[in-house]
């Protein structure tokens, strides 16, 4: 079977960016200032939908958030990889999944 090409849902990840700064009680302008951003649009562009964050800032929203970058990150990969078969790394991976889960709804 041949295995499904990965891909990054780009407002899915936007959406989940604004749902853990909102768990985490911080504002667009928190997130602006700590990224050292000039102004606060691409913030709003990713949780529009309109862009991903780059990599950079992806590795600074995985420290601002004490979150794996692969927890920031909406798509469709499945996790095969050697390094996430750790079981430390999965209880992490399965208390994140279930904390979103209760906040959600």
């Amino acid at each position: 079977m041949k295995k499904k090409y990965p891909v990054i849902d780009i407002k899915k990840t936007g959406q989940n960016i604004k749902h853990i700064m909102q768990m985490r009680r911080m504002t667009v302008k928190d997130v602006q200032e700590f990224l050292e951003l000039s102004t606060p649009q691409s913030i709003y562009h990713w949780f529009d939908g309109r862009n991903l964050p780059t990599v950079d800032n992806l590795y600074a929203l995985s420290e601002l958030f004490r979150v794996p970058v692969d927890a920031l990150i909406i798509g469709n990969r499945e996790f095969e990889y050697g390094y996430l078969e750790g079981a430390a790394y999965q209880r992490v991976i399965i208390y994140y999944q279930k904390i979103m889960q209760l906040k959600a709804g």
